[in-house]
């Protein structure tokens, strides 16, 4: 049976007798597996389905960034959670070595323990999932994000898949704080001190410097382009920026969330330079046990620099790419007017045959569709794109409507069983004008078309360009165009019902924007159940930081302390640990939105665009104010209920 089952009745009777201490560790492990489930079964049954708004994002797609995003956080959150909780038993740690228990045990008892609380929770947290997928799948729904009717279908995989992962990480972040903790000296029972020595342990130190390197890595890659990459439509296209930009923010998070050891003591000393000038000692006590315990502060402050870290990132990513897209978008419009839906993905078809009927004015439509398999080789070229590619289909004419710099042949010609792809593309291919191009057309129907040009598309275009009559028949769901663009003689604004016009100039610079409410349905989508998650976990550190300091709450009433001055301290301590985070979040905004500008100048605009580098200060003060209010409550209350307590008590309660 070997030590680690003859413990594991050890350790479910610590459970039982220390269930309190536990609480914390089953909470963020429970809703970890919920998160990750959850988003794996909407993974799971999205394969086929294609949203509404044929412009808004892939389905599937914005669901496995979602679980991405989510399994990045609960992962996170919970391996912290799990090294904190055992790193917080340092005294009795030591009191067993005291006794005789050798560093094995200790890790074997320690590890025991993890397997119990993680097998109860995982069990909760799957249940848990299964309640929660539908709900978001109706919001999906609702927000024009996936089809009428799509529902969840429960299986088994994800579920399983979800409590493995989190089991595994769990397991795992409290082996790492296992072994640490097997090394306790027995004397270190006779301290009550949580001083803490080497944090940046060489693991540590080993993986925030690869996360690091990713970073710069993916980054250098994404704005050089290498000709291997180029290959791959889905990292060629700069449609898909916004996508890649994400990752590579996520790969900072981690580099200075795994850094924080390091950072967090100067930072807490320069955020508390004028303590010592102030009068009485709370202070001073809130700097001092920020700086010694160094692994509770990291642990308290991770969740809240998860949130404001991610809000800043991706908010900001969101918006810089949305003003990106509308500057190069404007640019590259020649019509005077833009016709969009005000509700809807699809203009009604009203409105399009009073567009039309416009006496003198010059009306193109667009409609989204797919081609799979697009591919030259019947003219002898290097290949065909993976998978399926947006198309833009276009019913009028394109050089009127738009000015789109061309490196090969003519729009003029765009009729009939024609198509033009930007030049990226054909590059990547090795298309020429003239070569014969097969796919397959949205239901299936084969298409043989020939290239007549290679042009620089926007962001508001596809990389396929072709005639209207190409498709005509051969779409899916709602036919009617998505936009329309018109240019009158006298300059006067069209009017259609159900339809709002803007004037070119002013084009995707407001907030009724549905390509923006596409990226902020998309955001929130991916952001939001992380987020979720996040601040529950703050609200969770928090709480176990507070319980497992009763001691020293005792130790300062009996030597004089009073109940308004431990309080006050404990405050004083939660917006210390607030602000460090707030500045570590600042400082990975900084570095994610320079390398967004970056991305953007190299592959969407020229060189000296009018962007310059900001940081969505109201989305970053939301964050942290609500990191800080969490952060208070859920350390004040616990602490206010425990000096209810006698010191004597407290000082004799076990931790």
């Amino acid at each position: 049976m070997g030590t680690f089952g003859l413990l594991i009745p050890v350790a479910v009777a610590t459970l039982r007798k220390r269930w309190l201490g536990f609480i914390g560790s089953f909470v963020a492990l429970t809703l970890g597996v919920a998160l990750i489930a959850a988003a794996g079964l909407l993974v799971s049954t999205s394969a086929g389905l294609e949203n509404n708004d044929p412009s808004a994002p892939s389905l599937k797609k914005l669901l496995t960034f979602m679980a991405g995003m989510s399994g990045f956080v609960s992962l996170f959150v919970v391996a912290s959670t799990f090294a904190f909780a055992v790193a917080g038993r340092r005294r009795e740690t030591a009191l067993l070595r005291a006794v005789g228990a050798t560093p094995r045990q200790i890790r074997s008892l320690v590890l025991g323990e993890a397997v119990v609380v993680s097998l109860v929770a995982s069990v909760c947290g799957a249940l848990l999932g299964l309640g929660v997928a539908p709900l978001f799948a109706r919001w999906l729904v609702s927000r024009g994000a996936a089809p009428e009717g799509f529902t969840v279908d429960a299986g088994a995989g994800p579920l399983l898949v979800a409590a493995a992962v989190e089991i595994v990480v769990a397991v795992l972040g409290a082996y790492a704080a296992a072994r640490r903790a097997g090394r306790v000296r027995p004397v270190e029972a006779l301290g009550d001190a949580a001083v803490d020595g080497r944090v940046m342990t060489l693991g540590r130190w080993l993986w925030a410097i690869g996360y690091l390197a990713v970073f710069a890595t993916v980054l250098l890659l994404f704005t050089t382009m290498p000709a291997a990459m180029q290959h791959d439509p889905q990292l060629r296209d700069p449609q898909n920026m916004p996508v890649w930009s994400l990752l590579i923010d996520v790969m900072a998070i981690m580099a200075i969330a795994l850094f924080a050891p390091l950072l967090v003591p100067p930072l807490v000393r320069l955020l508390t330079l004028p303590v010592p000038l102030a009068s009485g000692a709370v202070g001073l006590l809130a700097r001092q046990n920020a700086l010694k315990a160094v692994r509770r502060t990291v642990s308290t402050a991770t969740p809240m620099f998860l949130v404001i870290g991610l809000t800043g990132t991706v908010v900001g990513s969101t918006l810089t790419f949305g003003d990106a897209r509308s500057l190069q978008s404007r640019a590259a419009l020649n019509a005077q007017y833009v016709v969009e839906p005000t509700s809807g993905p699809t203009l009604p078809a009203a409105a399009v045959g009073a567009l039309r009927a416009l006496p003198g004015a010059r009306t193109t439509t667009v409609r989204t569709t797919l081609l799979t398999g697009l591919d030259g080789g019947n003219s002898g070229s290097s290949g065909a794109t993976s998978g399926t590619v947006s198309a833009t289909a276009i019913d009028g004419d394109a050089t009127t409507t738009w000015k789109l710099p061309t490196g090969a042949g003519s729009l003029d010609r765009l009729t009939g069983s024609t198509v033009a792809v930007s030049e990226g593309l054909a590059r990547s291919n090795g298309w020429q004008v003239g070569d014969r191009l097969t796919a397959s057309l949205a239901d299936g129907a084969p298409a043989t078309l020939t290239l007549v040009a290679l042009v620089k598309t926007p962001l508001s275009l596809s990389e396929v360009l072709l005639p209207y009559a190409v498709v005509a028949g051969h779409l899916t769901g709602d036919p009617q165009p998505t936009a329309a663009y018109v240019s009158t003689r006298q300059g006067t604004a069209p009017e259609a019902a159900g339809a709002k016009v803007t004037p070119a100039a002013q084009w995707g610079s407001g907030d009724n924007d549905p390509r923006a409410r596409s990226d902020w349905i998309a955001m929130i989508a991916i952001l939001g159940p992380a987020l979720l998650y996040a601040l529950i976990a703050i609200v969770n550190t928090m709480m176990m930081s507070t319980g497992d300091r009763l001691r020293d709450f005792a130790t300062l009433r009996l030597t004089g302390g009073n109940d308004r001055q431990v309080l006050s301290m404990v405050g004083v301590e939660a917006v210390l640990t607030a602000a460090t985070a707030t500045v570590l979040a600042l400082l990975v905004t900084t570095g994610t939105q320079a390398a967004t500008l970056m991305l953007i100048n190299r592959r969407i605009l020229d060189a000296g665009s009018p962007l310059t580098l900001g940081l969505p200060w109201p989305a970053i003060g939301a964050a942290a104010a609500a990191g800080l209010a969490l952060a208070l409550v859920s350390s004040l209350v616990p602490a206010r209920l425990a000096l209810r307590t006698r010191a004597l008590d407290l000082a004799g309660s076990r931790q």
